[in-house]
């Protein structure tokens, strides 16, 4: 072997493999851990939520044809918009059998509970951040979200 070792007892050749095999994979990040060292590879994410947003909105008025729809959802996303904090299954209750933690007219305060977001098997509560009255919710029960997704609308 001409090539020197590196840490993990790993040839660079190796690791180039392993990087290669990342980046055209469905893994994000790939680590090697050992007594000598350690390895991180991951792939550079770049995340474009707003090809989403734009589309999810104008997926309500699809069903009207008419050509001011698009101009009325604009006016109807007024308030302040409740965003994802992070990718995940958007659950509007705390469990299947239990009531939703809001509804449409539902009054709130900063820091009520008002969806969980499951992430990597974690249920993660999020608060609101505003006070006021919930005017629409965008995304159904049991959907998966980006991160920076518009949720919820409050007035």
């Amino acid at each position: 072997m001409s090539e020197k070792m590196i840490a993990c007892n790993l040839t660079l050749d190796e690791i180039k493999e392993l990087a290669d095999k990342v980046e055209t994979g469905k893994l994000s990040k790939l680590k090697i851990k050992n007594s000598e060292g350690e390895i991180v590879i991951e792939k550079e994410m770049t995340i474009a939520p707003a090809p989403a947003q734009v589309s999810m909105p104008a997926a309500s008025p699809s069903q009207d044809n008419s050509s001011g729809a698009a101009p009325k959802e604009e006016e109807a996303v007024s308030g302040n918009i409740v965003k994802s904090p992070i990718v995940g299954t958007f659950y509007s209750k705390p469990a299947p059998d239990k009531a939703p933690f809001v509804a449409v007219g539902s009054a709130v305060k900063k820091g009520d509970v008002i969806m969980i977001i499951e992430s990597m098997k974690l249920m993660n509560e999020v608060t609101s951040e505003f006070d006021g009255t919930v005017k629409k919710i965008l995304v159904e029960d049991g959907t998966a979200v980006e991160f920076d997704q518009p949720i919820m609308i409050i007035e």
